[in-house]
C-alpha cells in the first residue's frame, strides 16, 4: 500500500557599535579551543527527507548526516513564513514580542534593543558570515552584525585558527521555484495527493517538483560538507541542517497547521564535541524544538551566555534541557490579515483562531503563482470540491485540537469532544502562559504607536490580559457577549476598543442594532485601525452603505498604507456590497506598496466578474524578469 506523504513523514537587535566593530583577529580569553559552527538552511520545506521516513525522497546527504548525528523529529518554525522566522532566529526572541515583527515584511525596532547572536559571537572572537539572505523584519543592519553578509560570504575569510560561525542559505527549495515544473526522478504519477486537495495534474506536478527540488538542495549540502573536508575542518565543525519554515504546497507555508510549521533539523557534532550533545550519534530526539531555541543553542555551543531578552532555550551544550511545547503564531501574511496562536507537544496541536470569521485560506497573489493553488481555487469556483477540500475556504472555530499522529493533515478537530476536554484545557492553559511569558503584541493592530518592544511594555500601555480575554470573547462569536463588547467600545485603550469593534464584526447581523457609539468611532476614533473595525461592523451590522463609504475613505491614498490594506481586507469580506468603493480600489491598485495593489486588484476582478485563478495578479515579471512567468495551463 502506498502511504500518503504525511503518513510517511509521521511514521517512519543590532547591539552596540563596539560589538559590531569587534576585531575579527582579537580572540578573548577563554577555552583554548572552541567549535566551528556551520548552518546550512534550506527554504520552505517540510521533512521531505529519507531520514524522516519519506520513501519518495532522495536525500542521501541529509540522511547520512542524520546517521552520524542527531535527528530532531518534532521541529517547528515559530511562524509559518520566512521574515518573522528570521527575526526570531536572529534575536532568539519571538516576533510577536516586538511588534510589528510578527507580520510579513514589517520593520520592527530592534537595533540597540535586542542583541543578536552574531554580535555576541563576534564579541567572543568568532568570525561570523552570512551567505546571504537577511530579510530580518526589523531595523538591524546586516553589515553591522556580520563580518561578511553577501553571496560571497564564507568562513574562508577568517584569521588563521579563528573559530567561525557560517550561515549558508539555499534558495533551491524556495516557494518561487515551484512556479515552473522541475523534472527529476519523482514523477507526478508517483505521488499521493493530500485529502484536502483535489487530485489534479497541476497539484501532482507541484508535489513531484518539490521532491526533485529537495534532491537538488541535498546536493548543495554535500558541496558545503566537501569544503569542510578539503580544508581539514570537518571534525572541528558542528553542522546544522534545517529548513526555515514549513513547505509551500497549498495550506502549508503561511498556515498554523503542521504543514506550515513542521521543519527538518539534523545536527552533526564531531566526536571531539560529542559531550555537547544530549544523546549519542545516530539518535533521534522526540522532544519539541522550535527556532526561537537556535540562537541560545549556538551561543551555548560557543560558551557564550545568552542575554535575558532571548526567550528560547538551548537544546545542545551545557544546561540544555528538553522543552514541553513549541509556540507558533500567524499575523499578517503578505496582503492578508489573520491572528492565530498555537502550541504543540510534538503529537497534539492546539490552535486558537482569534479571527475565525476568516477562512483559513485567503487569496494571496504571490502564492497563487503556483499551479497547485490555481487548480484548487479553480475547483472551488467550479463547485467540484468535496467537503474536506472546501473546509479551508470556510470560517473556522475559535479552538481546534488535532492529533497529528492519527491525523497528520490536521483535518479532524477534536475540540469539544468530551474525551479530549482535559487535554484541550491543559494545552489552552499552556498557550495562555506562553503568550503572557513573551508579552504577545499580536493584539495590537498594525500601525498602532503601541507596537514595539519598549512601547508595549510601558506601564499601562498594553493591558495584555484584558486584550487576551476580550479577543477570546469576540472570537467565540456569542451574541450574549454583545453588552460586554459594547461596554469595551468606551475603553481608553485603543487595543480594547479595536477588539470590541472586531467582536461586532464577527457577530455580523447578530450585533444589530449596533451600539450608538460605533458610527462615531468609524468617523473619528483617534486610532485608524479602530475606525476600520468600526466601519466594518457597520457594514455587516445593518448599515452597509455608511460602513462601505467610510471603508472607502480609509482605503484612500491619503491614509497610511497598512490602514488602507486593513480597509481593503474588510471590503473583500463584504463581497458585492463593496462595489461603491471601487474608485478607492482603483487608486490602491496603482500604489507602490508590495502588498496593497495585490489586494485591490483581486477585489476589483471579483467585483467585475473577471477573476481567473490562472491569470496571476502578482507581477512576477517586474520582480524576476520575463523568464519567471509561470507557463499557461494546457487546454
Amino acid at each position: 500500500m502506498k502511504l500518503t506523504r504525511r503518513q510517511v513523514l509521521h511514521h517512519g537587535a543590532a547591539g552596540s557599535a563596539a560589538l559590531a566593530a569587534a576585531a575579527c583577529t582579537t580572540l578573548p580569553e577563554g577555552p583554548a579551543e572552541r567549535p566551528n559552527i556551520l548552518w546550512f538552511v534550506s527554504e520552505d520545506n517540510n521533512p521531505y527527507i529519507g531520514a524522516y521516513g519519506d520513501r519518495l525522497a532522495h536525500t542521501p546527504n541529509i540522511d547520512a548526516l542524520a546517521g552520524r548525528g542527531l535527528l530532531y523529529r518534532n521541529v517547528y518554525s515559530n511562524s509559518p513564513v520566512c521574515a518573522p522566522t528570521r527575526f526570531t532566529i536572529l534575536t532568539g526572541t519571538h516576533a510577536q514580542s516586538c511588534a510589528p515583527a510578527q507580520h510579513m515584511r514589517a520593520n520592527a525596532r530592534a537595533a540597540g534593543i535586542l542583541q543578536t547572536y552574531p554580535e555576541l559571537l563576534r564579541a567572543a572572537g568568532y568570525y561570523c558570515t552570512n551567505n546571504s539572505k537577511t530579510d530580518y523584519n526589523c531595523d538591524v543592519d546586516p553589515n553591522a552584525i556580520w563580518h561578511a553578509s553577501s553571496r560571497d560570504a564564507h568562513w574562508r575569510g577568517r584569521a588563521e585558527g579563528q573559530p567561525f560561525m557560517a550561515v549558508f542559505n539555499s534558495e533551491t527549495t524556495h516557494e518561487s521555484r515551484l512556479f515552473r515544473p522541475t523534472p527529476g526522478r519523482v514523477t507526478p504519477d508517483m505521488v499521493s495527493v493530500p485529502a484536502f486537495l483535489p487530485d489534479t495534474p497541476g497539484i501532482r506536478q507541484d508535489i513531484a517538483s518539490y521532491y526533485n527540488l529537495m534532491e537538488r538542495m541535498d546536493g548543495e549540502l554535500a558541496a558545503r560538507l566537501a569544503e569542510l573536508d578539503e580544508a581539514g575542518l570537518a571534525e572541528d565543525t558542528i553542522v546544522f541542517h534545517y529548513s526555515d519554515n514549513g513547505g509551500v504546497l497549498p495550506r502549508s507555508k503561511r498556515y498554523c497547521v503542521d504543514d506550515g510549521l513542521r521543519c527538518a533539523l539534523v545536527v552533526y557534532l564531531p566526536p571531539k564535541w560529542a559531550h555537547l550533545a544530549p544523546a549519542r550519534a545516530g539518535s533521534a530526539i522526540d522532544s519539541p524544538v522550535s527556532f526561537v531555541d537556535l540562537a541560545p543553542t549556538v551561543l551555548a555551543l560557543a560558551g557564550v551566555a545568552a542575554p535575558a531578552t532571548m526567550q528560547g532555550k538551548a537544546f545542545l551544550g551545557a544546561g540544555a534541557a528538553p522543552q514541553r511545547y513549541a509556540l507558533g503564531q500567524r499575523g499578517r501574511m503578505d496582503e492578508r490579515y489573520d491572528l492565530v496562536r498555537t502550541v504543540t507537544d510534538g503529537r497534539w496541536r492546539y490552535v486558537r483562531n482569534y479571527m475565525p470569521h476568516l477562512p483559513l485560506v485567503q487569496n494571496q497573489a504571490f502564492a497563487w503563482l503556483a499551479r497547485s493553488y490555481q487548480d484548487w481555487d479553480a475547483a472551488r469556483i467550479a463547485g467540484t470540491l468535496d467537503a474536506v477540500q472546501m473546509q479551508s475556504f470556510e470560517p473556522r472555530p475559535f479552538e481546534q485540537l488535532f492529533d497529528c499522529e492519527a491525523d497528520p493533515e490536521c483535518l479532524v478537530n477534536l475540540a469539544g469532544q468530551s474525551g479530549h476536554a482535559h487535554r484541550l484545557e491543559a494545552m489552552s492553559q499552556a498557550l495562555d502562559a506562553e503568550m503572557r511569558r513573551v508579552n504577545d503584541n499580536g493584539f495590537i493592530p498594525e500601525t498602532s504607536p503601541l507596537e514595539g518592544w519598549h512601547e508595549s511594555r510601558a506601564p499601562g500601555a498594553y493591558p495584555l490580559d484584558a486584550a487576551m480575554a476580550l479577543a477570546a470573547t469576540a472570537a467565540r462569536r456569542d451574541p450574549a457577549s454583545l453588552p460586554q463588547l459594547a461596554a469595551a467600545l468606551g475603553s481608553d485603550n485603543e487595543v480594547l476598543r479595536y477588539w470590541a469593534a472586531m467582536g461586532l464584526v464577527m457577530l455580523e447581523a447578530a450585533a444589530a442594532p449596533l451600539p450608538a457609539t460605533v458610527a462615531e468611532m468609524a468617523l473619528s476614533d483617534p486610532s485608524l485601525p479602530v475606525r476600520v473595525a468600526a466601519a466594518h461592523a457597520m457594514a455587516v451590522g445593518g448599515r452597509s452603505g455608511e460602513g462601505v463609504a467610510q471603508l472607502a475613505v480609509l482605503a484612500g491614498e491619503d491614509m497610511p498604507v497598512r490602514v488602507r490594506l486593513q480597509a481593503i481586507n474588510a471590503l473583500t469580506l463584504l463581497g458585492e456590497a463593496a462595489r461603491p468603493a471601487m474608485p478607492a480600489l482603483e487608486q490602491a491598485a496603482n500604489a507602490s506598496d508590495e502588498y496593497l495593489p495585490n489586494a485591490a486588484k483581486y477585489l476589483l476582478q471579483v467585483l467585475r466578474g473577471t477573476y481567473d485563478p490562472y491569470h496571476p495578479i502578482f507581477d512576477i515579471e517586474a520582480m524576476f524578469g520575463p523568464q519567471a512567468r509561470p507557463p499557461a495551463p494546457a487546454g
